[in-house]
């Protein structure tokens, strides 16, 4: 697209005490996303409930320069986590002002937060009826203030309805890669991961929340299997297969694999599956019988059932979304050998 493009407007809504470095998580990488020309997709603004000093849990304060009517222009909001979501005095309570200031909210914008700042999209109803998350330490308080929300302490993130929430500091980064990527596919986001050199690829494809499908390097005893089986996805893969690449048993392996990722060891590999036909469908002009094999489905309807399934449209439509509609989805290059 040429640079008519109108970015994206992110509002990060920072509350007195904010953590530092979920602040500049959102600006970083919303930031670096690019397209093809070099216009910037996103615009990343700060708020407050007053323009002004906003105090850290450091030893600065930052000097923000928007107040809370910015949040009616906004296309996201994002709310990072303040010290007052560990106050048990103030803890899961909206002041008056927070509570004026998230009624700016226009309907239809993507609402976020990182880490504890769920409890404010808690307060402020915007996860009834949706699953959530937060900072394992803090999810009993969790718990205790809002019961009758589906918390989940074992993923990065949710994505439930226009709303996500992610669990520690960390998984931020996971959360805004899965947004850019959800909303510009597959090499946008990779793009702005491999800038912040971060994994692009930790949202597991599920369609109501994302699972913890690649644990890290240093604490996982199931990365040899896990490697292995991304580097031959486009061939039939067993549990024995994955069992013999570990040198454990297929029990030992299944119970350390959903320890470590909270699924089945087959249950992964589909969503790896599906993660590569995704990146096809969003970057090639190959068919879809093509990709199917190449994603290691096997046939192009065996891959429409689990599109259909986890993500609610057949890949034709996933592409669409992407790509726009294909001249003649036949015209497919010839492959180059290797």
């Amino acid at each position: 697209m040429g640079s008519s493009r109108v970015p994206h407007r992110v509002v990060v809504f920072l509350r007195q005490g904010v953590i530092p470095l979920e602040i500049g998580i959102p600006h970083r990488l919303f930031g670096q996303a690019r397209a093809p020309d070099g216009t910037p997709l996103y615009e990343v603004i700060t708020a407050a409930l007053e323009s002004g000093p906003v105090r850290t849990d450091a030893d600065f304060t930052l000097d923000v320069q928007h107040g809370p009517d910015v949040l009616t222009t906004a296309d996201t909001v994002i709310f990072p986590a303040a010290d007052e979501d560990y106050d048990p005095a103030r803890q899961g309570r909206l002041s008056p002002q927070l509570a004026s200031a998230l009624a700016l909210i226009r309907p239809g914008a993507r609402v976020a937060s990182i880490c504890t700042g769920a409890f404010v999209l808690a307060a402020a109803g915007f996860l009834d009826g949706r699953h959530a998350t937060t900072h394992w330490q803090s999810c009993d308080d969790f718990r205790r203030l809002f019961p009758g929300i589906a918390l989940d302490p074992n993923v990065l993130f949710t994505d439930c309805d226009n709303v996500l929430t992610s669990a520690g500091v960390a998984s931020g980064l996971d959360l805004c890669i899965h947004m850019i990527r959800d909303d510009h596919g597959a090499a946008v986001a990779n793009q702005v991961a491999r800038g912040t050199v971060i994994p692009p690829h930790r949202d597991g494809g599920q369609a109501q929340y994302i699972q913890r499908l690649v644990p890290d390097a240093g604490t996982s005893t199931m990365l040899r299997a896990q490697t292995w089986a991304l580097q031959n996805l486009d061939r039939p893969i067993s549990l024995d297969d994955l069992a013999a690449t570990s040198a454990v048993s297929k029990r030992t392996l299944s119970r350390r694999f959903r320890e470590e990722t909270g699924v089945s060891p087959m249950r992964w590999l589909i969503e790896q599956r599906l993660q590569r036909a995704r990146e096809l469908l969003e970057t090639t002009g190959l068919t879809v019988d093509r990709v199917a094999a190449e994603a290691g489905f096997g046939t192009g309807a065996a891959m429409r059932e689990h599109f259909r399934l986890v993500l609610g449209v057949s890949p034709q439509a996933y592409r669409n979304t992407f790509r726009g509609p294909p001249e003649t989805e036949a015209a497919e290059a010839p492959a180059t050998p290797a």
